[in-house]
């Protein structure tokens, strides 16, 4: 359903911090040290920018900086708020918060950008915003005391609520907004005088996500449905190689198309403008076999077999030069001295992010060409304001974005030019009206970002014992960030870490590891991908591991716990796991497959039941079971949702999704023939979170990794062969099978 858009409010710059609707507003800038600053107070004007806003009546306004896209932080981040603020959850509003990084931005990314991606928001504004919450109920309760005549020590909170036990006197939250007085500092907050875990009222609790009802009852609005009045439908047909530009453009077939207006040739590629989306798809087929492409771009020729073929290659060429990625201890000398040395090859193929909503954008350009409203679905605030000011050369404050809810993001809505966006802008610019752009599916594939083709070559050495004292892992891999952002390149120190993600394991007592990177630059495009570096590494150390447990003779699931004989936590999800899936129990026809993974402090391990039909090579996992410690749980079903959805979303990266590339040029061309996991293929998922007080992490891509090296290990169980390389297809097994 079209809706039709307004305008969302007025714009605000960088010093309009302290603006609010009657009653109290504050605003908390964070800094890297996340000391959370600076308190204001304005009783006029209608514009919500600050985070928290109390109005007289009892409203209390808060806002999300991050975006959402079906994780929940839209509904997470306010919630941490409103715990150490005491508000009563029923009385919050929950707004969207202005692009305005000096109080908003994401502490993960150094403050330098709103930005949602590596599951990182939860983990990145926990503290800020607990002192946040709990600066702003300070300011409450001295206000309170003032009023009272009592001291301060003397009050405590209920939700929206200050009490005065001794005289039975209470405070409404609103009626204290309507006489308080704000100081011109923040007050101080030490950590003890944070709220201990077991006095949260929300935080813990199974709070209904804000959005979902909507979702439910399809009030809910996405880009795609967004609807501005004199609005134009615009296609753009895109170069298939990144670098290529069109040389040659017959536009007489897709002119004489009714409802066509016009063809807009842009520097990597041509666009069109239509009276209606129908007559704008059809100007896109028209354009097909229209357009003549220079072949300028890098990857004109590459073909990703024979690429991977050749990365596998140097990988495990000790000889071949490779760059130093992490060393611990002396894994070169021991691996010399080991008794035993195990050594295996592992690939990994290109993948695509598989969004329900396929990438649009809507732009209205001023007819001077000097503004710009937008709407559109990003996981980046900064970069969708920071392209569109770059492409029409003006400054961030003439940008006014209007962010909605996104139809899937797994990274791909995250790159710093935000490509789908300036197509809107370019051709809004073209057309002095606003554009709404739309890309097909095709598009979403054919110029997709992908995750990048990786070559592994691991080693292991073990002593006299079959004790593992030695593991080297070279990767060769295709360049991510420096493709998917450049400037967090080099906040990064110049180190891909999306690509390097869960090569180093660090909750394993392997006092001697050595990790290498082999970096190459196909010219493809790429992009981080839900799990990004961890879903092929772990794959790659799971499926090892359990291959020397296999020849030391001892049980998985017993070698893991050896290996997490220092990291209690990780023994305790593992433990769980194997109770919950009742591990060793045989299975007539099936296999049990175990995986473990520490991401970024969330420990999780994973285990597949499996079945394979020799015959067609198809792989069935039946139960997929799952113990996760992700610290503090600040919406418990919301976290069991997300590592179900990264389960199916693992499930398809192990045995269906794959990308292929032919002359540089992406082969596949919809969900026809980038397979993409059904209902039918989607196992039964039992998971278990382990409670815990320490500080929390995300769980949107934590199960991803488990699901490939569980359901390998599974097969091995099933077979005595080992399959190494991603996706798992039935054609590969077969050949695997001889």
């Amino acid at each position: 359903m079209n809706r039709h858009i307004k305008s969302f409010g007025p714009r605000v710059s960088r010093r309009q911090f302290m603006i609010g609707a009657a009653g109290l507003s504050f605003a908390i800038a964070l800094d890297g040290t996340n000391v959370a600053t600076v308190l204001a107070k304005q009783r006029t004007g209608e514009a919500l920018s600050p985070w928290i806003s109390i109005g007289t009546d009892g409203t209390i306004t808060i806002m999300s900086a991050a975006v959402e896209m079906g994780q929940g932080t839209m509904t997470s981040l306010p919630l941490i708020i409103a715990e150490e603020l005491d508000a009563d959850w029923s009385k919050v509003k929950i707004m969207p918060a202005p692009v305005i990084e000096a109080i908003y931005g994401n502490p993960g990314f150094f403050l330098t950008r709103m930005y949602t991606s590596s599951q990182n928001a939860v983990s990145s504004y926990y503290q800020p915003l607990r002192l946040v919450g709990a600066q702003v109920r300070r300011v409450l309760l001295d206000n309170a005391a003032n009023r009272l005549g009592v001291p301060v020590a003397e009050l405590t909170t209920e939700p929206s609520m200050v009490v005065h036990a001794t005289s039975g006197r209470r405070l409404s939250y609103g009626e204290i907004a309507s006489f308080a007085e704000i100081p011109a500092q923040a007050p101080t907050i030490g950590p003890d005088e944070l709220k201990k875990p077991s006095d949260f009222r929300l935080i813990g609790k199974d709070v209904m996500r804000v959005e979902l009802p909507s979702k439910v009852n399809g009030s809910a609005i996405y880009s795609i449905d967004v609807q501005v009045p004199g609005m134009l439908y615009g296609i753009v047909v895109r170069a298939p190689v990144e670098g290529s530009a069109p040389v040659e453009v017959d536009e007489s077939s897709v002119r004489a198309i009714p409802g066509v207006m016009r063809v807009v040739r842009l520097p990597y590629g041509v666009g069109a403008l239509a009276e209606t989306v129908w007559a704008a798809l059809a100007a896109r087929r028209a354009l097909n076999d229209a357009v003549t492409w220079s072949r300028t771009g890098t990857s004109w020729g590459f073909d990703s077999e024979k690429g991977l073929d050749a990365f596998a290659a140097d990988a495990s060429n000790l000889s071949a030069p490779a760059t130093d990625w992490g060393r611990k201890g002396d894994a070169a000398g021991e691996m010399a001295r080991a008794a035993t040395v195990l050594e295996a090859t592992y690939r990994a193929d290109f993948a695509y992010h598989a969004q329900m909503e396929p990438l649009n954008a809507v732009a209205s350009v001023s007819p001077a060409g000097d503004a710009v409203e937008l709407w559109c679905g990003t996981q980046n605030q900064s970069a969708a304001v920071d392209a569109t000011a770059r492409v029409l050369g003006i400054t961030r404050d003439r940008v006014k974005l209007n962010y909605l809810l996104l139809g899937g993001g797994f990274g791909r809505r995250g790159h710093a030019d935000e490509e789908f966006i300036v197509d809107a802008v370019l051709l809004s610019k073209e057309a002095r009206a606003p554009v709404k752009v739309l890309w097909t599916r095709g598009d979403d594939i054919r110029n997709g970002r992908f995750r990048p083709i990786t070559a592994h070559y691991v080693r292991a050495g073990l002593d006299a014992s079959g004790k593992l004292v030695a593991w080297h892992h070279r990767l060769a891999g295709d360049r991510v960030t420096p493709f998917s952002d450049m400037g967090l390149y080099e906040l990064g120190g110049r180190k891909d870490f999306i690509l390097m993600a869960g090569v180093d394991l660090d909750s394993y007592d392997i006092a001697n590891q050595w990790t290498e990177l082999l970096y190459r630059d196909t010219g493809v495009r790429t992009s981080p991908l839900r799990g990004v570096g961890f879903a092929a590494s772990t794959f790659v150390a799971e499926t090892f591991l359990d291959e020397i447990a296999q020849k030391r003779g001892i049980d998985p699931v017993q070698f893991r716990l050896e290996l997490l004989r220092n990291s209690p936590r990780g023994r305790k999800v593992v433990e769980t796991v194997a109770t919950m899936a009742d591990w060793g129990r045989p299975r007539e026809g099936r296999a049990l497959g175990f995986a473990f993974v520490d991401m970024v402090g969330g420990l999780a391990a994973g285990v597949a039941e499996v079945s394979l039909d020799r015959r067609t090579g198809q792989i069935t996992v039946y139960d997929f079971w799952c113990a996760a410690d992700c610290g503090v749980q600040i919406q418990p079903d919301n976290m069991v949702a997300q590592i179900e959805g990264g389960i199916v979303y693992g499930l398809g990266l192990a045995i269906l999704g794959r990308i292929t590339i032919k002359d540089g040029i992406v082969e596949q061309t919809n969900f026809s023939d980038y397979l993409v996991p059904r209902m039918r293929d989607t196992p039964a998922m039992h998971v278990e979170l382990i409670p815990s007080d320490n500080p929390p992490v995300g769980v949107g891509q934590t199960s991803v990794p488990l699901v490939a090296p569980a359901i390998g290990n599974a097969v091995a169980q099933l077979t005595d062969i080992r399959l190494r390389q991603l996706p798992m297809s039935p054609e590969r097994v077969k050949t695997a099978l001889g």
